[in-house]
């Protein structure tokens, strides 16, 4: 499919057939979304990073990555940072609407404090010498 520019009110998008690409004054990138009770998608922020969205009941979830991100599937532990909304006053199934939620909601997104270590639990300490015994260690 072939890339046009539109502007509508000053303001310039590009679409790949009906899929908005690119928004030129937020300078995010959305690459895939689905729209619908359980909409989803990714992306690319302005400042490069990759982002991804998902709809769990009514709130929309946009989790942006860390800049260095070799793997193609992020873990949890990449995540940089959070942003939730309710869905309940946007229509999902408009995809216009799911991509400027998104658009809205990357600025506001919050820190996530780094994954802490888990403690070492007695049945996980058993299962870990279990292993190693199994193991022949």
């Amino acid at each position: 499919m072939s890339v046009r520019a539109v502007t509508v009110e000053g303001k310039k998008a590009l679409y790949q057939g009906d899929v908005l690409v690119a928004d030129h004054p937020s300078g995010f990138t959305v690459e895939d979304v689905t729209v619908g009770r359980y909409a989803h998608g990714f992306g690319v922020t302005a400042d490069g990073r990759s982002f991804a969205f998902r709809t769990n009941r009514a709130t929309l979830t946009v989790e942006i990555y860390r800049r260095d991100l070799d793997a193609a599937v992020p873990a949890p532990e990449d995540v940089e940072a959070v942003a939730l909304a309710p869905v309940t006053d946007i229509d999902l199934d408009d995809e216009r609407s799911v991509v400027a939620l998104v658009r809205d909601l990357i600025p506001q997104a919050s820190p996530v404090p780094a994954a802490q270590p888990r403690e070492t639990t007695t049945v996980r300490a058993l299962l870990g010498r279990l292993s190693t015994v199994i193991d022949g260690r």
